[in-house]
């Protein structure tokens, strides 16, 4: 006499719990891009030019390869200075010119993604120089 082996363990697929899915931009290690950027509003430029600062270049880095960087944002024009006594040679930071605030804030989120070999820094360019930009910005 053979005993039958029980298998209601088996349960259907309609009564097995399932977890609610996992919101991925909340977790830490989700990838940058997915989280909201840790960027304090405040500090977004109020009107144009929105310009982004971009530390730790690769020496290497062209406009192209920043542009590709921030492919899907609307990004206007790049400057990549150059060491005076040696035009080849770039100084290993640039800006990225936005045309609007929210490619801006968006670019913020990539600081510390890596470019060629390196974690660049992507942070809201120095207004220091338009201190009466305010006055002139409307909207």
């Amino acid at each position: 006499f053979v005993a039958a082996v029980s298998t209601s363990w088996h349960s259907n697929e309609d009564d097995v719990y399932r977890a609610p899915p996992i919101d991925r931009s909340l977790l830490p290690t989700a990838p940058r891009a997915a989280r909201e950027p840790n960027i304090d509003r405040s500090r977004l430029p109020k009107c144009p030019p929105y310009t982004a600062f971009l530390g730790n270049l690769p020496y290497d880095v062209t406009e192209d390869s920043i542009k590709d960087f921030f492919r899907g944002l609307n990004i206007s024009a790049v400057r990549l200075p150059r060491e005076p006594t040696n035009p080849e040679r770039l100084k290993g930071f640039g800006y990225a010119e936005f045309e609007d605030i929210d490619s801006l804030f968006q670019a913020l989120s990539l600081n510390e993604e890596s470019l060629g070999n390196r974690r660049i820094r992507v942070d809201v360019a120095d207004q220091a120089q338009d201190k009466d930009r305010d006055d002139r910005c409307f909207g």
